[in-house]
């Protein structure tokens, strides 16, 4: 199957119809290129962070300060892939979060790292910028990926190499149990490298 073809039987992962700029919360998967092990590696249950994965984890951060509609909450980096959860909190940051805890600001600029991997920044405090017109997953998720490939093939001198594979997966966190569920999966990712589909020993 050609490229051009591979592109046109390309199977949509966004639910039809669902607008992903309506306040809630989204779970987002986002695989490195080939699912190369490029930003560090777990040990002994803990993921150690190289200079990609800090710049993994930075940007993330960064992207939900860069909107302030958007809110991100518990994330992971791993060796070849990233979990996340974003909250679309409004454009004041003041819609009720899943647990129906309203998001203050303050709330929003510190983030809680849970693999306790280093932020560059000191404390996951970044100082607030413009917010973006632009208010959905989708374009976070762009954002995201386009600073942290900019800065990471600057870094290893590769300009334009790719780094992250074409499209994710998001599941849109229906109620409370739901993102508790989720929030445990994502916190706890690192000490179950070994059995996750995504360790390159199940490719």
């Amino acid at each position: 199957m050609t490229d051009r073809q591979n592109e046109h039987h390309r199977r949509s992962l966004r639910l039809k119809g669902y607008d992903y700029s309506q306040a809630g919360g989204y779970f987002v998967t986002i695989c490195a290129y080939g699912k190369e092990c490029l930003f560090g590696e777990v040990e002994s249950g803990l993921m150690r962070l190289n200079e990609y994965g800090e710049i993994v984890a930075s940007e993330w951060v960064r992207s939900a300060e860069l909107r302030l509609e958007i809110d991100c909450g518990e994330f992971v980096v791993m060796p070849n892939h990233f979990h996340g959860i974003v909250h679309i909190v409004g454009a004041y940051g003041n819609t009720p979060s899943p647990g129906n805890t309203p998001i203050s600001r303050d709330e929003k600029k510190m983030v809680s790292f849970r693999n306790k991997g280093v932020l560059p920044y000191g404390k996951g405090v970044l100082p607030y910028a413009p917010t973006s017109p632009s208010g959905n997953v989708g374009s976070m998720v762009r954002g995201f990926k386009g600073a942290a490939s900019r800065r990471i093939n600057q870094l290893r001198n590769t300009p334009g190499a790719p780094v992250w594979q074409r499209n994710y997966y998001e599941h849109i966190i229906r109620d409370e149990a739901d993102y508790n569920r989720i929030a445990e999966y994502v916190s706890s990712n690192p000490q179950r490298w070994m059995e996750d589909s995504l360790h390159p020993l199940f490719e």
